[in-house]
């Protein structure tokens, strides 16, 4: 599906630059081919802006080319955030007023930092919620990260995240539940998914509530689940959206927090990602890092670049074949006109026709869940 660069957002040159299709406006108007238009609320840090613009846009951009894509990143005003970082926002990403009139084929909400003990004490929470619920009667498709997916299950279910004991943080095994669900066509039964939180929530409240639990891990618990419509939501707690990199710079900026004093426990290595050698390495430098905040010091050089060379992605198909399936759909249910939420005849709490024998979209019935 060809990415379409219809602003100047410097994602889209960088992954031009790294082999992806990404049209110029001119060329996508020769093409005889459907748009979808994709918001995209990035509520990330601005330490993982950018890099968060990159993963989820390179998702899109890497699925089926059955229409092009017009991904628009959007912000909320009421997040912290560096003069840097609003110059970036103010240049680049739209306003969300202005995409609520113009209408969106689907919606995509990343996670944020969190300083609350309750999420509805954070002040992005009341405007996040306007913009769910605008989402609920225009959009056909919301897909929800990590603190996203906290958000949604707590405002629609009454769900309330746990606390874990340490952050779980690494890449895990996976087992997909329910083969037969179209989100998860030609997904291997195993695969591999990254997760990055410090809170869960478990496959007993998302069943007691009607979510459908469709892949989770014997070590971290669920990593993705579907809305009762088996359609409007789908709520990932991990990161099917990472890159490589993407745990390599996190654990980068856990040490150098760590020696700045912003962070007292002593960073850990982010499990099952690094080979043998490469978690040596990764300790070693834990140690050294031990050390030098002992002595005062509040730098350290980081090998990032040997740290690179002992990780393995083994979870990047997966994440594209899933993202394939979701786009797909919504390209089969949504309307023409990105002002109308579904084509004529799709029922909106039954979009694919799961319920009714899965007949609407040509795609299997789905079992009922018992709960």
């Amino acid at each position: 599906m060809p990415l379409v660069a219809h602003n100047e957002l410097p994602t889209f040159r960088v992954l031009r630059e790294r082999g992806e299709v990404v049209l110029t406006v001119e060329r996508a108007r020769e093409q005889d081919i459907r748009e979808l238009h994709i918001g995209f609320l990035n509520m990330m840090p601005d330490a993982a802006l950018t890099a968060t613009e990159r993963q989820f846009i390179r998702l899109i951009g890497s699925s089926n080319p059955i229409a092009q894509f017009y991904v628009y990143p959007f912000t909320l005003p009421e997040l912290n955030r560096s003069e840097k970082a609003l110059e970036h926002v103010r240049k680049h990403y739209f306003d969300f007023a202005e995409l609520a009139e113009l209408g969106l084929d689907a919606l995509i909400i990343t996670g944020a930092n969190v300083s609350n003990p309750a999420l509805e004490q954070e002040p992005f929470w009341k405007p996040l919620i306007n913009i769910v619920e605008w989402a609920h009667d225009n959009v056909a498709s919301v897909f929800c990260s990590c603190l996203a997916t906290h958000a949604l299950v707590k405002h629609y279910h009454g769900i309330d995240r746990r606390r874990l004991p340490r952050k779980q943080w690494g890449v895990y095994s996976h087992r997909i539940t329910h083969p037969e669900h179209p989100f998860l066509r030609d997904v291997n039964t195993r695969f591999d998914a990254p997760h990055s939180r410090y809170n869960d929530v478990s496959r007993e409240q998302l069943e007691a509530a009607g979510l459908m639990v469709l892949a989770e891990s014997a070590e971290v618990g669920v990593h993705l689940a579907v809305s009762p419509d088996q359609f409007r939501i789908m709520y990932f707690q991990g990161h099917p959206e990472y890159s490589t990199i993407s745990l390599l710079k996190e654990c980068k900026r856990e040490v150098e927090r760590y020696l700045r004093g912003e962070r007292e426990a002593v960073p850990r290595i982010p499990e099952n990602y690094f080979s043998a050698a490469g978690e040596e390495i990764a300790a070693a430098h834990i140690e050294a890092a031990v050390r030098a905040r002992a002595q005062g010091q509040t730098s350290l050089s980081f090998p990032e670049d040997e740290l690179l060379t002992y990780a393995d992605n083994t979870w990047g198909d997966t994440g594209r074949a899933i993202v394939n399936n979701w786009l797909g759909l919504v390209y089969q249910v949504t309307n023409l006109d990105r002002r109308s939420q579904f084509m004529p005849g799709i029922d909106r709490d039954d979009p694919l026709g799961i319920r009714a024998g899965g007949q609407r979209v040509g795609i299997p019935a789905v079992p009922p869940i018992h709960v």
